[in-house]
């Protein structure tokens, strides 16, 4: 059985509070490490926990085993983090889109590899949104349309290698066509012109970044 939406709480500090509006009601959930507690915190059931659980709180862990969800524990010196783990135990559900709710601040080491993450070739068969603290992310993979407010700043980059044939439309400053580099800045600092913009890209991955803070 597929499911439509799969959600994904990411241990660290916890997420913005506003991005639990996000989950649609009954949306499988799925928590890594001490996204155990953020996930109660949040009034949000969690169907799998997932990881080596040295930051999740005893009793977080113990009512989950006494409610019956499923508890995946992960040894310590483990070759990837909890929230990679978490994005394996939610692609197995076979979901349409994942949705991933995280913190924006914390390591800078953290944060960096859970952007390199959802960009991965691994997902590429899923839509990946993420909340990262106050700022959303939104994976790109052939063509996507964002919804935003007019003058809300987005920016784009391309990770994993260069994003070919990049395409935008409801944008301040277009692109037809254009590539976009790993490690360019030519994507920084953009503008939604209305509510909704197009982003196309025809080989390659890119990651939408809405800082969701003033200029």
């Amino acid at each position: 059985m597929s499911e439509e939406i799969v959600v994904v709480i990411a241990g660290g500090e916890a997420p913005d509070p506003e991005a639990v509006r996000a989950v649609p009601r009954g949306a499988p959930v799925i928590a890594a490490d001490r996204g155990l507690d953020h996930a109660r915190a949040l009034g949000l059931d969690v169907t799998v926990a997932v990881g080596d659980f040295d930051s999740a709180s005893p009793e977080a862990v113990a009512a989950a085993k006494v409610a019956g969800i499923r508890v995946e524990r992960h040894p310590a010196a483990k070759d990837a983090t909890d929230l990679e783990l978490a994005l394996d135990a939610a692609l197995e559900l076979r979901p349409a889109r994942i949705l991933v709710l995280a913190e924006g601040g914390g390591r800078l080491d953290h944060l960096l590899s859970a952007l390199l993450l959802l960009a991965s070739p691994r997902y590429a068969s899923v839509e990946l949104d993420g909340y990262l603290g106050a700022s959303r992310v939104h994976v790109i993979r052939g063509e996507r349309t964002l919804e935003g407010q007019p003058d809300e700043l987005v920016s784009l980059f391309a990770l994993h290698g260069p994003a070919e044939g990049v395409r935008t439309e409801g944008l301040a400053y277009p692109l037809a066509g254009e590539m976009l580099e790993p490690g360019s800045s030519r994507g920084v600092s953009n503008l939604f012109v209305g509510e909704h913009a197009r982003v196309s890209v025809e080989r390659g991955v890119l990651v939408a970044v809405r800082p969701g803070v003033d200029r």
